[in-house]
């Protein structure tokens, strides 16, 4: 790290104006030379701030989302794109479990986003704020009249860009489920209560962005849910509201009957299946890497509308301003017939221009092969912008570089309570003169607080008693498939015994209790390696840091060695070590398969363990499982040392 390869690298070991728990002098312990800022999970022991500039919560929700993102990393030789590594890989394989992170991080970052911008929109023309629309209005119409409506609009995005304190003034915050879609005004948010702020439900939260999280989560899986049901061919009773004599009817159609004849064995013969498939899988690659793309770009343009520490708070959000001003400058002198002139010619010679297009790109290919790189925004305007997992990756390697590691998400109650937001000055503004959303503090007050209906409890027994009858079949379905899992979770056991992999990667997977809590780190992590018990161990004030894994009979005597300076014995005592400068590739790995992961997770009513793979410059492969805190022994790894990383 102190060879400072990319900016990320260097703003780790800088020195801070504003400094946190993790940037400060340390009280090292014993083993590892690393300080404890709070790894039991529990709120009250950590420092308030961990990060200096950054509050906690802020924190949280980016180490949230990166471990929702980023599951495999591999190093890479080239320099980074834009001074800044962890961008993602053109050549990654994909996975569903891809698709799945990279859908729920469009809702959170693009979705809402575009959602937001929208109600600003209808809040503007609805007119229930007069004050604020009658001023745009005037703007906008005295700027037709002088034929300066571009000017206008560019001097606004200029101090806008420029000037963030106007921000609030010309487009005051309100929650986002409180704006009624259509009219602009005030409403009940959908889940009852407003308890976030930023969820299009209002859905309450323990810490910031869960709501939102949990929203795009949802939004997958119902997405999830119409494709089986589209692919099983046919309706769903309780679904479609058909009754049995329509589902006969149906099935007496001809579409039954074509759906009957493609069942039987010539279907075996169907020679469009291997084409659309592969299709599909070819452009699978491609859509999720542009739907990263996408995600990555308004990540950028956000931190630098918005910079987070420890990234200069300045110097991006003037370089954008800097490109607006030359062309507002411009723009009083372009005319509407000149910029109708140009489109128009640019459509034409986009259409039939194709073979001068050819030629020049075969021009460009020749003389200045890397042009197209020179075109990247990573490596012009948007160069040393972070995305948010960029900005994570960089708070991970200030702590590693203190000897502090960040500590972990707080742990926290199933249930949030039914309302965290109040009707305050940040959360509920307006423009001087105006009501929020035109609504007087009664209908505000209606709408924030909690709905008689509205409860994390779960609902009681109805009078004619389904809801008790259908919790008893679920529960009844639940206790079979518990117990099929049960019995071959024993057989995989034996298997293991027998020397089957498969078998061993999956043993320790499935929690004892619910109630399991997370115990390990900073230094030590509970795992298996092939099965046996042990522990994965970060030794950071060795001649070279390494990490390593013991069993668990010999893991205790680790840190006694390591306080005498015995290394070669720790060494020898291990299973396994990997320096940790010689790691290439480091992957999340799992004993279950996506769709085994679903069904055990709603079976046993809990979150599996999974496991880090760690790969060497030499293709030495290392895999422990059965981790519980299988994301922070990931994330310790990949923000200690010098590597370049890509997102695979």
């Amino acid at each position: 790290m102190r060879s400072e390869p990319t900016a990320s690298h260097a703003l780790a070991i800088a020195d801070h104006p504003e400094k946190g728990a993790a940037q400060m002098p340390q009280n090292h312990g014993s083993i590892g030379d690393v300080t404890n800022l709070g790894w039991d999970g529990d709120e009250s022991n950590v420092p308030k701030p961990v990060v200096g500039g950054l509050r906690n919560e802020e924190l949280w929700l980016l180490l949230r989302r990166f471990n929702n993102q980023v599951h495999h990393l591999k190093e890479t030789p080239h320099p980074a794109r834009g001074s800044l590594d962890m961008n993602l890989a053109q050549e990654a394989d994909y996975t569903p479990a891809e698709l799945r992170s990279t859908l729920e991080r469009l809702y959170v970052t693009v979705v809402v986003g575009v959602v937001k911008f929208g109600k600003h929109m209808i809040r503007l023309r609805s007119w229930k704020e007069k004050w604020r629309t009658s001023l745009f209005c005037i703007a906008y119409f005295a700027a037709c009249l002088f034929d300066v409506l571009l000017p206008l609009f560019l001097i606004i995005l200029l101090v806008l860009v420029a000037y963030p304190p106007l921000r609030p003034i010309l487009f005051p915050p309100v929650p986002l489920a409180l704006v009624h879609g259509t009219s602009g005004g005030v409403q009940k948010p959908a889940t009852g209560d407003l308890g976030s702020t930023d969820s299009a439900t209002g859905a309450p939260e323990n810490y910031k962005g869960e709501a939102v999280e949990q929203e795009a989560s949802n939004l997958v899986n119902g997405i999830a849910n119409v494709a089986l049901s589209s692919a099983a061919g046919k309706r769903d009773a309780n679904f479609a509201g058909a009754n049995d004599e329509e589902e006969r009817e149906d099935d007496e159609s001809p579409t039954a009957k074509d759906r009957g004849a493609k069942a039987g064995p010539d279907r075996t013969h169907d020679k469009t299946k291997e084409p659309m498939e592969k299709a599909i899988f070819e452009a699978m690659g491609p859509m999720i890497y542009g739907m990263a793309e996408v995600s990555d770009t308004w990540e950028r343009i956000g931190n630098a509308l918005s910079p987070m520490p420890p990234f200069p708070k300045h110097l991006h959000r003037l370089r954008l301003a800097g490109l607006v001003l030359p062309i507002l400058l411009g723009s009083f002198f372009i005319t509407p017939y000149m910029i109708s002139k140009v489109a128009t010619f640019g459509i034409g010679f986009g259409f039939f221009g194709d073979p001068v297009i050819q030629r020049g790109v075969e021009w460009l290919n020749h003389t200045y092969p890397h042009w197209q790189k020179l075109l990247d925004l990573r490596n012009t305007l948007l160069k040393g912008i972070p995305t948010n997992a960029q900005v994570t990756i960089t708070l991970l390697r200030i702590g590693e570089a203190n000897h502090a590691p960040l500590p972990p998400v707080p742990r926290t109650s199933p249930l949030p309570p039914s309302q965290t937001t109040s009707n305050n000055s940040t959360e509920v503004a307006a423009t001087e003169g105006d009501a929020p959303l035109g609504a007087s503090e009664t209908e505000l007050q209606a709408a924030i607080a909690p709905s008689p209906t509205s409860s994390t409890e779960p609902p009681n027994e109805t009078t004619n008693g389904k809801p008790q009858r259908a919790s008893k079949l679920i529960g009844f379905f639940k206790g079979t498939t518990r117990a099929t899992l049960s019995a071959a979770i024993g057989i995989d056991a034996a298997k293991a015994k027998a020397g089957s992999q498969h078998a061993k990667d999956r043993l320790g997977a499935i929690p004892a209790s619910k109630t399991e809590r997370k115990i390990g780190g900073p230094v030590q992590f509970k795992a298996r390696y092939r099965g046996h018990k042990g522990r994965v161990v970060i030794v950071t004030h060795a001649v070279v840091p390494f990490v390593g894994f013991w069993a668990e009979k010999v893991a205790g005597q680790v840190a006694p060695a390591m306080m005498h300076g015995a290394e070669d014995t720790v060494r020898a005592l291990a299973i396994w070590t990997v320096p940790i400068a010689e790691i290439a590739e480091i992957r999340k790995v799992g004993g279950y398969g996506w769709k085994g992961r679903l069904v055990v997770g709603w079976a046993f009513e809990r979150n599996l363990k999974d496991g880090v793979e760690v790969v060497t410059r030499e293709g030495e492969n290392h895999r422990v499982t059965a981790m519980e805190m299988r994301d922070e022994l990931f994330n310790r790894i990949c923000a200690m040392g010098g590597q370049r990383w890509v997102i695979m």
